[in-house]
């Protein structure tokens, strides 16, 4: 294995971790990563760690000023920290507005621009707290038991919505009070755990309260009494929650179904409570599939919202639905748009929506016309956009690409020009070198054209032959668009003297409907035989090693490694498989949600409804393993769960295949934590190096 050289971290560590807390902050350390010297152009883990994460974009009412969070990770501590910044509109120096070791979350303009709320653990549990601009002044405005996740004001200022978690079920504790040592738990029913954490007998409420600009009071309960949550678990967040412009009702997303009924459906709907009469309505009945995140549109008539067709398809189209308050008509203005709609956000005159979508692998800014229903591309080029915010004159948005963190921009939305404003990761991206990412369109078994992602080792050399590496990605309806990964890293992969092949084969979105669907009910079928087509073809390009070539995945992505160690007629030279599925019928039954098992595999073995699925398991083809493979896995995985990776590990040793297990006790499906994270990228390229490489 080639050695890794290591990151010199000039006073980054102490630097970013060592005030104190206070409520005044100390700007004087404006942005670590300006102060990171290298010792090598090439990427490393630990410079993938060191690397400022932008994200949550917000703009000043007044439109003058971007407010914006950066978290940055201390190797030596195992943590990050969320700090706050902001900058001109126009563009110009960035300033970090907080300093303190329990970081800032969920921050938001007040509406009358004078204040920024935010959340913060600094009183012993997380509560709203408020600063100036400057990150001046700051004081906790609650002091509610348990804490807050999340909140927003209304347009008026006078009150706020937040969510909290109130305990409704009973835990065996409270069953049998007189046995408070007891560590078990009764379940009767399903939805125990979710993602990666196991009930705790609470469910997350819609909550009002009455603000002055000092503290909370006369705080209101909307949800008082339900066994549902709002916003939906496990990722939802505020942006399922939002006021109306006049402040006299509260739109909110929520699933009402509990236990079995709530892991077999995607039903969730969009709720009106208004604060006058009590009363709740909902305004998406009868539509059977995820329906999330209501906008108002600034006059206050019509209501938009992110809505999905089948009930049990988590992965359908994301369409754009909106309400006419006055009527109550509701109209779908995506019928003619086969891609899917993210992040909607109205323009201030109510004529237009901007939102996101997913086109053959990139994620584009898009401008819908609520009068002609027209939607058009605002932005071109091999980019992500994750967020759109309309200002008078421009849009901003953050961006990443496959060679670019996440930083942001400034768009002309007539012609989609950009200016980048945000320079968070401007340091490390100088001092270091990135390959080629190149678009290739490679003819599937069936004569189809599928994009292939080819990235090259940042000192490409024409002349030499590399080691090729297939990724596989994992959703299994998920695109290998332009991702900046701090896991999954191409370009980390690439300097590691690899030629990275990454299809976006049958079964991922940005390509159409058919193309996404494809998939379902055919694990192992024609989106295997587009990965065989795709490392064929970069496989016979004189540059690449053919005899050595890896295969790599995560979730879906783990089980195509797992199917193609018995399916791949010795093309491949090593696998590395991580939270994947391995043994189908057990992982119909291991998993949380049932609605993604009996729609993707056609529902339970037991009624042979898909018996394509099953035979298909990777453990029906353990016999013809033949390849070395290292399996990772994270036991806090609930979605599949750790005992699918220590199976095929274990199926490896008996076998007598050369084998590794890496097992992380406090990860889920991902892997989370800096040591955890480096520790997991040195394993992943020193198993790759002695398979893949000549043993110097």
């Amino acid at each position: 294995m080639k050695k890794i050289q290591l990151l010199f971290f000039v006073v980054f560590i102490s630097l970013l971790f060592s005030c104190k807390k206070d409520t005044e902050v100390k700007t004087e350390i404006n942005n670590p990563v300006d102060q990171i010297k290298l010792t090598s152009d090439i990427m490393t883990p630990e410079a993938l760690w060191a690397f400022g994460r932008v994200s949550e974009v917000q703009v000043s009412p007044d439109e003058k000023t971007i407010l914006f969070c950066v978290s940055f990770y201390d190797i030596e501590k195992n943590k990050g920290n969320r700090e706050l910044f902001t900058m001109p509109v126009e563009g110009g120096k960035a300033i970090n507005i907080t300093n303190t070791e329990g970081g800032e979350s969920g921050h938001i303009w007040r509406p009358d621009g004078k204040k920024i709320g935010f959340l913060s653990p600094e009183s012993g549990s997380l509560q709203m707290w408020e600063m100036d601009p400057d990150g001046k002044n700051r004081v906790p405005i609650s002091n509610i038991d348990g804490g807050l996740n999340g909140f927003k004001y209304s347009p008026d200022q006078s009150k706020i919505v937040f969510i909290k978690d109130i305990k409704i079920d009973k835990s065996v504790t409270d069953i049998y009070p007189d046995l408070p040592k007891a560590n078990a738990r009764i379940e009767t029913d399903l939805m125990y755990r979710h993602w990666d954490r196991w009930s705790d007998y609470t469910y997350s409420h819609v909550f009002y309260a009455d603000y002055n600009g000092i503290v909370l009071s006369n705080i209101v309960d909307i949800m008082e009494g339900e066994r549902f949550d709002s916003p939906l678990k496990p990722s939802g967040g505020m942006e399922q929650i939002n006021w109306s412009p006049d402040g006299k009702s509260i739109a909110y997303t929520t699933k009402r179904l509990v236990g079995k009924a709530y892991s077999l459906s995607t039903n969730s709907d969009i709720f009106i409570y208004n604060l006058e009469s009590k009363e709740t309505t909902n305004i998406s009945e009868g539509h059977m599939g995820y329906d999330v995140s209501p906008v108002y549109s600034p006059d206050g008539k019509k209501i938009a919202w992110e809505s999905m067709k089948r009930d049990g398809y988590e992965a359908d189209k994301n369409r754009i639905f909106i309400y006419d308050i006055d009527t109550k008509g509701i109209q779908d203005y995506s019928v003619n748009f086969d891609q899917n709609a993210h992040s909607l956000a109205w323009t201030s005159d109510n004529a237009y929506i901007y939102f996101y979508s997913d086109f053959q692998a990139r994620y584009q800014i898009y401008k819908l016309n609520i009068a002609t229903k027209e939607i058009t591309q605002v932005t071109k080029g091999d980019h992500n956009y994750q967020s759109v915010t309309p200002l008078k004159n421009v849009l901003i948005g953050a961006k990443q690409s496959i060679s670019m963190p996440t930083e942001i921009y400034s768009i002309n939305p007539e012609t989609g020009e950009e200016t980048q404003l945000s320079f968070i990761n401007k340091n490390l991206l100088d001092q270091l070198s990135f390959g080629k990412v190149e678009e290739r369109w490679i003819k599937t078994t069936d004569n189809k054209q599928m994009l292939v992602w080819v990235i090259y080792p940042p000192k490409f050399d024409p002349n030499k032959k590399y080691p090729a590496i297939l990724y596989c990605q994992g959703g299994p309806q998920s695109s290998v668009s332009q991702f900046f990964s701090y896991r999954w890293n191409f370009q980390m992969m690439a300097a590691n003297d690899y030629i990275v092949v990454a299809p976006n084969r049958r079964g991922v979105p940005s390509f159409g409907s058919e193309w996404n669907e494809q998939i379902s009910k055919d694990y192992g079928g024609q989106n295997m035989k587009d990965y065989l087509s795709a490392i064929d073809a970069i496989a016979a390009e004189p540059f690449v090693d053919n005899k050595n070539l890896g295969c790599v995945g995560a979730s879906y992505g783990g089980f195509s490694a797992f199917w193609l160690a018995g399916n791949h007629n010795k093309r491949f030279d090593a696998f590395i498989a991580h939270d994947g599925m391995f043994n189908l019928e057990a992982q119909y039954l291991e998993t949380e949600e049932m609605f993604f098992v009996n729609w993707d595999l056609g529902g339970p073995y037991w009624e042979q409804a898909n018996k394509n699925s099953f035979d298909n398991s990777p453990h029906r083809f353990v016999d013809k393993w033949d390849t070395p493979i290292m399996i990772v896995h994270g036991e806090q995985d609930f979605r599949i769960a750790f005992t699918q990776g220590m199976s095929a590990f274990n199926a490896a040793q008996l076998r007598g295949i050369p084998s590794k297990y890496l097992h992380f006790h406090n990860e889920n499906h991902w892997v989370l934590q800096p040591q955890n994270g480096i520790l997991w990228q040195r394993e992943f390229f020193g198993w790759l190096d002695q398979w893949l490489k000549d043993e110097d």
